[in-house]
């Protein structure tokens, strides 16, 4: 039974935590924006020979205006972001400085905690204002009472007005250091340059997506006379294509887990074979019996079928308990949650009762077979 419990625990376990980690990545996407389309720098070329990835600069404040204009456009929010250190009082760190605008907490799904996020007068004139991110406050020490603090980032002071509200994620995408500052002061203060890191856009619904995807290359085509047949010096990035992509990773990821965890179950099986064929021998003397007092060969082979077929559905029972409990520790450690499929209950329970029933074929039909003049003669 051990095997089986180890065969079936194991399945459910792996299946349950890669369904996990599809909705935690999933969820990471999604508080990324809603119905998001990033618009990046491609390679900017230079005669003969092409940049690196995101060298071009040529996506600017213009491109980010015209965009808004846009049909099936909710938001747009140009982004030009530099890392700094950020100093409040004896505290400090180094964090990405995001120069931005007001519909920036639209079209990434910023919900402020305390105080209030960038206005467009801010946007406008340029002020020395600062929106905070849970994990930088955090490491500033700014509380409740953070709003109205000034911090200094790169030696410069700007005034705390908004705290966000905390997002999650790991430590290599950690959504919540950032500070949120108007994309003017960015470029006055800090980079000195009109390029920016990327335009956030926020389509109006998800129907929209590729419509509004390629309204968006027309336009910057346009405006930054690219002729037909050359290559853009823009990426867009969809990201419904993402989570696709995410999503069909995940899956195959989760079915080879699953396959290599019913190697365990094929191992539990052979297992059962072994101790119905010992069985069979030990009980040869009760077979005879049987058998001399009228029971039949298929009589037979139905005990010894039934009791091998018990052995796999009670282990199936106990392991699917076992990779339940397994999967919600993981899942509360990892932060999803407790994730299953009841899918995938029914089928290792069925793979365990067929597991049973094949590996328990042979045993039965040797003990139907036993001659019941030899069985009885058995010590």
């Amino acid at each position: 039974m051990l095997g089986v419990i180890i065969g079936v625990a194991s399945v459910v376990a792996l299946v349950s935590v890669g369904e996990g980690t599809t909705r935690g990545v999933a969820a990471q996407l999604q508080s990324l924006g809603t119905n998001l389309l990033t618009v990046n720098p491609g390679v900017a070329a230079s005669g003969p020979s092409a940049g690196q990835p995101g060298s071009a600069t040529t996506l600017t404040l213009a491109d980010s205006r015209a965009l808004a204009t846009l049909p099936g456009v909710a938001a747009v929010s140009p982004e030009l972001a530099t890392q700094l250190p950020v100093i409040a009082g004896s505290k400090n760190t180094v964090t990405t400085i995001i120069g931005t605008s007001a519909p920036y907490a639209r079209v990434h799904n910023e919900t402020v905690w305390q105080g209030a996020f960038l206005t467009p007068a801010a946007d406008a004139l340029g002020l020395r204002v600062a929106v905070v991110g849970a994990t930088t406050a955090t490491n500033l020490g700014l509380g409740v009472n953070g709003v109205g603090s000034e911090i200094r980032i790169g030696g410069i002071p700007f005034l705390v007005v908004g705290i966000l509200q905390a997002k999650g994620g790991s430590t290599i995408l950690n959504q919540d250091d950032k500070v949120l500052v108007p994309v003017a002061a960015v470029e006055a203060e800090f980079v000195g340059g009109t390029s920016l890191r990327t335009i956030g856009v926020s389509v109006t619904s998800v129907g929209q997506m590729g419509s509004v995807a390629a309204r968006i290359r027309t336009t910057l085509e346009t405006r930054h006379g690219i002729l037909a047949g050359h290559h853009d010096d823009f990426v867009i990035t969809n990201q419904a294509q993402l989570l696709g992509a995410v999503s069909s990773v995940s899956t195959l990821l989760a079915v080879l887990l699953a396959g290599i965890a019913s190697i365990s179950l094929v191992v539990g099986g052979i297992g059962i074979m072994n101790i119905m064929l010992v069985s069979v021998r030990e009980r040869t003397r009760e077979i005879g019996v049987r058998k001399a007092i009228g029971a039949r060969s298929r009589d037979i082979m139905l005990q010894f079928l039934i009791e091998a077929l018990t052995l796999s559905v009670v282990g199936g029972a106990i392991g699917i308990g076992v990779g339940l409990v397994v999967s919600a520790v993981v899942g509360q450690v990892a932060g999803w949650g407790f994730v299953f499929s009841p899918l995938t209950l029914v089928v290792a329970a069925g793979f365990s009762a067929i597991v049973g029933v094949v590996f328990g074929v042979w045993p039965a039909r040797q003990a139907a077979l036993l001659d019941p003049i030899a069985a009885l003669r058995y010590e």
